[in-house]
């Protein structure tokens, strides 16, 4: 199952609300409610509209100039909207509660399938029916030590693992790059995390639901727009301090004010906290801040090109890349949505270290470096895109990174810990605090709706 998860400074929606910012204050908004809630991500926005269908009095504080957070659609090419954020439901079956809110709205959803791949040489010559064979081969190898040796003894990174299991430093140069193109695209995109960062106890502890794997063709902004319709969001206030340590209530000191509450829903990314520029007074308690320290937050970024026409198969959803020597972990992964939306766009992706690394490249250096791939994997120059979209999660102040992982030295308890609330005025949400549905869309919205129900369920008690 991939976990595609994120934008480029600059790229922006018209905000839900024209009533933001300074704007929102000079009408008379006030500035206390019930309950604030920190971010206009899919967590808060779910916590929010729970909260006010139930009654309760809502603000949402949000610091960018529009919601969804790491959802982020981007409609600027004519033809499907192409998601540059979280851009699938996975497993989108009847259990999975993001597919419910899908088809409740009637948002219209296309199927992605894996098994429609193929698998291109990096060195631009074609793999031979004896290179598929040994790639299959290592590729069960990997999986086969991993799913004996992951929980036993210590921890240590996946990375580790894998190399001692199948005699890494003894292989043969093409053995290599094979062992170290599965490490990149089967774990490191698909857990955000280097293999040098992800527990080899715990990488994979957590659950899915069944079904195939959904794209919008609207976009992902169909599920955060419809839920946050009608709600109190106020966008560009940036929040710099929690403080609950008064004998009632909180106060979350913005960029535009300063807000009251009888609670507050801490939304923010895991990479956000990590950062610190969020202050809480008191400080957290030990064990959130652990979590907190010790949970891993990784990057997968995008590269979304438009042609004027395909040149690969259309019929094929997924193209891999085997790097050649020296390039391990670059443009690994593609995905084409030809096929499904009839666009002939191609979407790199990028993770971990890799991911990371070419956010300090330019715009232009990034382009060339993907078309540059393609005409290699194609034996042949391929054409100049018309457009592209290119993200930088990792460099996003209100991200710090795409989602969390379970690192070396981290447990699956400290999710719990990250989403345990204090002293009942502060509750926290977020795909980070979801032990089981971590790093996926469909977690971060049970996430929000389960902190809303534990505020509703208080207050019934008092």
């Amino acid at each position: 199952m991939k976990r595609r998860t994120l934008l480029k400074a600059g790229i922006g929606l018209s905000p839900l609300l024209p009533l933001t910012g300074m704007a929102a204050l000079q009408s008379g908004q006030k500035n206390s409610a019930q309950v604030l809630v920190i971010g206009a991500g899919i967590a808060g926005l779910a916590a929010a509209r729970q909260l006010r269908d139930a009654g309760s009095d809502v603000i949402v504080l949000e610091a960018r100039e529009r919601t969804g957070g790491r959802i982020h659609t981007y409609a600027n090419w004519r033809g499907p909207a192409v998601d540059i954020g979280a851009s699938w439901i996975h497993g989108a079956g009847p259990a999975n509660p993001v597919a419910k809110l899908a088809r409740k709205i009637g948002a219209r959803t296309v199927t992605t399938d894996a098994e429609k791949a193929e698998l291109y040489n990096g060195d631009g010559t074609a793999l031979s029916a004896r290179d598929e064979k040994k790639i299959d081969g290592i590729r069960r190898e990997v999986s086969e030590a991993i799913a004996e040796q992951s929980r036993r003894g210590p921890d240590s990174s996946l990375r580790k693992l894998v190399y001692a299991e199948t005699d890494y430093e003894t292989r043969s140069v093409l053995e290599q790059r094979i062992i170290d193109f599965t490490l990149n695209s089967n774990y490191e995109h698909e857990y955000s995390g280097s293999t040098d960062q992800l527990s080899r106890l715990w990488f994979d502890d957590g659950g899915s639901y069944a079904g195939d794997e959904a794209i919008f063709l609207d976009g992902y902004k169909v599920i955060t727009d419809s839920l946050a319709a009608g709600l109190d969001i106020r966008l560009r206030h940036e929040v710099t301090a929690v403080r609950y340590g008064e004998k009632e209530g909180v106060t979350v000191e913005t960029s535009q004010g300063v807000f009251t509450a009888s609670a507050v829903i801490v939304t923010l990314p895991l990479g956000v906290l990590k950062a610190g520029n969020v202050r809480f007074v008191p400080p957290l308690p030990a064990k959130k801040q652990a979590a907190i320290n010790q949970l891993g937050f990784g990057v997968l970024n995008k590269c979304c090109l438009l042609f004027p026409e395909a040149f690969w198969n259309t019929g094929l959803d997924w193209l891999q890349h085997l790097p050649r020597t020296g390039h391990a972990g670059e443009w690994t992964e593609w995905v084409s949505f030809a096929r499904p939306t009839g666009k002939p766009m191609l979407m790199g992706f990028n993770a971990a270290d890799v991911g990371t690394r070419i956010e300090g490249w330019s715009d232009e250096k990034i382009i060339q470096s993907a078309v540059s791939t393609l005409s290699t994997m194609f034996g042949k120059p391929v054409p100049a895109p018309l457009d592209a979209v290119i993200t930088r999660w990792k460099s996003d102040p209100y991200a710090r990174g795409s989602y969390s992982f379970n690192a070396v030295g981290s447990t699956p308890a400290q999710r719990d810990d990250l989403a345990k609330n204090i002293s009942a005025r502060v509750f926290f949400a977020g795909e980070a605090t979801e032990k089981k549905y971590y790093q996926t869309v469909h977690g971060a919205y049970q996430s929000g709706l389960r902190a809303a129900d534990e505020i509703l369920k208080l207050n019934l008690r008092r």
